[in-house]
């Protein structure tokens, strides 16, 4: 792929800190970016990914979906031409529900109405 190409691309943390930036095709998928940044993590971070599912990408004010290309993802306003794409990464940890959360839904819930005609 001719280096014209590829796009720059680097992720802002939680705490204004970047990783990145990183060349990539347009053709990437934003799974496989997922995957690069649980890689490159620095690892005196406090919060971290354990896994690509756990990481969301934001760009534009936008949640980034894993089956979507960079290239469909790129905003075409606004940036400079061989300009940075800067997109944020949240770390949002897969949970499952815990015995008390399930404990809690399993109780049935009463319908309570009230209404005030004044």
């Amino acid at each position: 792929m001719p280096e014209e190409d590829l796009l720059e691309v680097k992720f802002r943390l939680f705490d204004g800190s970047d990783v990145g930036p990183f060349r990539c095709s347009p053709a990437s998928t934003i799974a496989m970016l997922k995957e690069r940044i649980v890689a490159e993590w620095p690892k005196d971070k406090r919060i971290a990914p354990k896994a690509a599912n756990d990481v969301k990408l934001i760009s534009a004010g936008k949640i980034l979906e894993n089956n979507k290309t960079v290239g469909q993802c790129k905003t075409p306003f606004g940036e400079l031409p061989n300009g940075v794409i800067t997109m944020h990464a949240v770390v949002q940890p897969s949970v499952g529900k815990s015995k008390s959360e399930k404990k809690i839904d399993e109780i049935p819930k009463k319908s309570i109405c009230a209404c005030a005609i004044l």
